[in-house]
């Protein structure tokens, strides 16, 4: 009876523990379910925040992205300027530099008016002012047209100016021939004297010496002339004047 009763025992013991065993390993799953859920909540939790870190970053970078490209819009904006600037200044440097060497040229122009220049006239070659040229040149101009009386006021005028100049003696020259024309022959003979004065080796001083004894001619003054002839042949033996001072020595003899 005894052992009955011990067999229901064990045997009701052996049903409760197994329930305790389904009961535990029930609390367990359940357990287990709550961990998941919890880890999964946490894991999206964390995504849902690296998600929006990464949206917050993306956001800035573009944001920095486009700082980047307006700083660039505007350094390519200030080079452009300044590549324009660099062009406006060389074109405005090289108008300048232009300006410059017009104004050099025009004052160089200008000082070349005033500045001795080199002339040869009657074999002879020394510096004349560019005003002094065109006055004895202006003067020969008038005298070759035949005017002799305005040639004689003009080379009268040319040596008060200019009685020092290298065109002298040729002035001179002119002047007594000019005054010859005008039957002034006293003051045409002091002027061809003047020549052989201050130029004796002139290349017209033998026409000057020829000259005088033309004007003595006509002065009525034979011996003179002949004198002046004789003298020219002696200084000038080779020149043409001499030739034709030889032939008149021999008509006046």
């Amino acid at each position: 009876m005894a052992t009955i009763l011990n067999l229901k025992f064990l045997s009701r013991l052996a049903v409760m523990l197994a329930w305790a065993g389904v009961a535990c390993t029930a609390q367990a799953a359940l357990f287990e379910d709550d961990e998941a859920r919890r880890a999964i909540l946490d894991l999206r939790q964390r995504l849902d925040q690296s998600n929006k870190s990464l949206s917050e970053e993306n956001a800035q970078l573009r944001r920095s992205l486009l700082d980047l490209q307006s700083q660039i819009e505007s350094l390519r904006s200030d080079v452009s300027q300044t590549r324009g600037a660099q062009e406006t200044l060389v074109r405005d440097v090289s108008e300048v530099q232009q300006r410059q060497k017009d104004v050099a040229a025009g004052v160089d122009a200008r000082l070349r008016k005033f500045e001795p220049i080199k002339v040869s006239v009657d074999g002879l070659e020394f510096l004349a002012e560019p005003a002094e040229k065109r006055d004895y040149e202006s003067a020969m101009e008038i005298f070759r047209k035949g005017d002799f009386v305005a040639a004689q006021t003009a080379l009268v005028q040319f040596l008060q100016r200019n009685g020092r100049s290298g065109y002298a003696p040729s002035a001179l020259f002119w002047l007594g021939n000019a005054q010859y024309a005008n039957k002034g022959y006293k003051d045409a003979m002091a002027n061809f004297q003047q020549l052989l004065t201050v130029a004796p080796t002139h290349a017209r001083a033998p026409e000057a010496m020829l000259a005088i004894s033309n004007v003595q001619l006509e002065l009525k003054d034979l011996k003179g002339a002949r004198k002046s002839l004789e003298d020219l042949v002696k200084a000038f033996p080779a020149s043409e004047a001499a030739n034709t001072a030889r032939d008149r020595l021999t008509r006046l003899r």
